[in-house]
Parts: structure tokens; C-alpha cells; sequence
């Protein structure tokens, strides 16, 4: 039988991919410290801007990031349920590395480090809050990282294990092979996430 639109099924059509992530804000200060952070946290320019609302781009996408200045809109409690973070991926631990220490020379430092399994992650705040994950990749194919995620291990701790950025620095400097680097420091069961 063939598809159409009045015989389409349950199985809901996937999306190409994630295409941007929407910031509001409550005012004009926050407004400005919202994109200048964006600004220099992805290295991003913006294709539009006012003074409350402003569409920022890294790559090929017209916007990746769009903040803007939503009336009646009141600071966040980080207490409250909602969005944890969003994640942006970098190609390499060396990428990762370098990012880490660009932002450090410009103010802005994770505030949690951690080898997940699947990825190696740094966690920042925005100005108003919000958490931002940065990461590579562990695992060359996602047959390794479905049976990573299927192993005991992962069972036992699917949080990770926090390392210290400048370690990595001089791990990666010490010319040590990547996948070592990658590979999570086993601690044992670990089932809650830090708060």
C-alpha cells in the first residue's frame, strides 16, 4: 500500500537535523550580554540584528542561535524543570582543547568536566544561566558507542567521570594517541547528576 498523506502511518518522518536553539531574555542588559557571550563562545557572527533581537550563524546555517528580548520574561531558576543544555560537537580532542583555552583566555571557564563514555564534555553558564555542552566524540562508529552504552559499565555510571581540562592539554602536547585520552577513567557505580 503506498504512502500518502491520508495513509502515512504512526512512524513519524525524522528530521534532516537540529537546526537552532532560541534564547529569550528579559531585557535589554541581558540582551547585549547574552550575544556578546554567544558571539565570542561559538566565534560567531550574526546574519541579523536589532537591538532585541539577533540571529547568530558559525557555519552554513543562516542562524544556529537566536536570542532575543521576550517582555514579561523573568531571570531563570536553574531549580526549575525545562531544558538542561544544548551540546555543540567539535571534530577532535585537539579542536576541543584549543576551544577550551580560547574561551579561558577570554574569561569564560567550564564549570564541569567530564568523560561521559560516548563523549568528553566541558559544561559552561551563559549569562542568564543557561548550560552549554561542549564535546567530541569517544567512539569512531556507532556500533562501539551502542555497545559501550549497552555494557555494564555504562549501567553502573552513565554520568562519567570528571577530568581536568589541563590535563588533557598536556596529554594531547605529550603527542599521547586520542583514543587513550578518550577512554573514561572507570569509578564504579555513580547514578546521580551533580547539581
Amino acid at each position: 500500500m503506498a504512502v500518502s498523506f491520508d495513509n502515512c502511518g504512526k512512524t513519524v518522518t525524522r528530521p534532516k537535523y537540529m537546526a537552532h536553539i532560541v534564547f529569550k531574555t528579559p531585557n535589554s542588559n541581558t540582551f547585549r550580554a547574552m550575544v556578546d557571550f554567544y558571539k565570542t563562545f561559538l566565534n560567531a557572527k550574526a546574519s541579523y540584528e536589532n537591538e532585541m533581537l539577533s540571529f547568530l550563524t558559525y557555519d552554513e546555517e543562516h542562524h544556529r542561535v537566536a536570542i532575543g528580548i521576550f517582555p514579561g520574561t523573568e531571570a531563570r531558576d536553574p531549580k526549575s524543570a525545562g531544558l538542561a543544555h544544548v551540546a555543540f560537537t567539535y571534530g577532535s580532542l585537539r579542536e576541543l582543547a584549543m576551544a577550551y583555552r580560547q574561551r579561558k583566555a577570554n574569561g569564560i571557564v567550564p564549570f564541569w568536566c567530564i568523560n561521559h563514555g560516548p563523549t568528553t564534555s566541558m559544561y559552561y553558564r551563559d549569562p542568564d544561566g543557561n548550560e552549554i555542552e561542549t564535546q567530541v566524540d569517544n567512539f569512531d562508529t556507532v556500533e562501539e558507542v551502542d555497545a559501550f552504552m549497552a555494557g555494564k559499565e555504562f549501567a553502573q555510571n552513565p554520568i562519567g567521570s570528571e577530568y581536568d581540562p589541563e590535563d588533557l592539554i598536556r596529554r594531547l602536547e605529550a603527542n599521547e594517541d586520542d583514543k587513550s585520552i578518550k577512554k573514561r577513567v572507570e569509578i564504579g557505580v555513580r547514578l546521580e547528576i551533580p547539581g
